[in-house]
């Protein structure tokens, strides 16, 4: 059968995602400020000029004829269905986004969305996490999501506590040096 005639799933685009990504079932999609506007602004992007950009592709391509070996087009349309897919994604994201403001917490000791936490290990090294929306979630820059592990053993524990958690290489405990509330970017 042609490709043609074969229409794509339009199912739940969360069924698509890793399981890091997906949010849990009766929860909300808790985000930072920064993390809000950095997805609003991929969305208005691809809106506003990425999708019309490669809708004029598609046009010309469509305008030389036989389809069928055209590559411009062929990409085109394939390139229109991801940016399709993550507008749509996207958009849904934003619809049930929570904001959450790390600023409000003001002066607090304990941990809970927002946080950045400084923790040490029993050797002593220190790690420094935040803890933000999973659509914001970088280890390399030391965010981790609010639904890992690590976070949620960090939520509601205090300066001075020790935790024990269950990390990908076994059952870890750590010392919390530091809890701050800052302004992410």
């Amino acid at each position: 059968m042609n490709k043609a005639f074969v229409r794509e799933s339009e199912g739940d685009d969360d069924e698509e995602l890793q399981p890091a990504l997906r949010i849990p079932p009766g929860t909300r999609n808790y985000i930072t400020p920064a993390g809000h506007a950095r997805l609003k602004s991929e969305l208005e992007h691809l809106v506003k000029r990425e999708r019309p950009h490669v809708v004029e592709i598609v046009a010309w391509a469509a305008s030389n004829g036989d389809r069928s070996e055209n590559g411009d087009y062929i990409y085109g349309k394939r390139r229109l269905r991801e940016i399709d897919r993550r507008i749509r994604f996207l958009t849904k994201r934003l619809d049930i986004a929570e904001i959450v403001d790390p600023l409000r917490q003001g002066d607090n000791d304990q941990v809970f969305f927002g946080a950045t936490v400084t923790v040490a290990d029993a050797q002593g090294a220190e790690n420094t996490y935040t803890i933000v929306g999973i659509d914001e979630a970088d280890a390399s820059l030391g965010r981790i999501s609010w639904i890992s592990p690590l976070a949620r053993a960090l939520i509601k524990a205090r300066e001075g506590d020790s935790i024990r958690f269950q990390s990908p290489v076994g059952i870890r405990e750590i010392d919390i040096v530091e809890v701050r509330y800052q302004a992410l970017n």
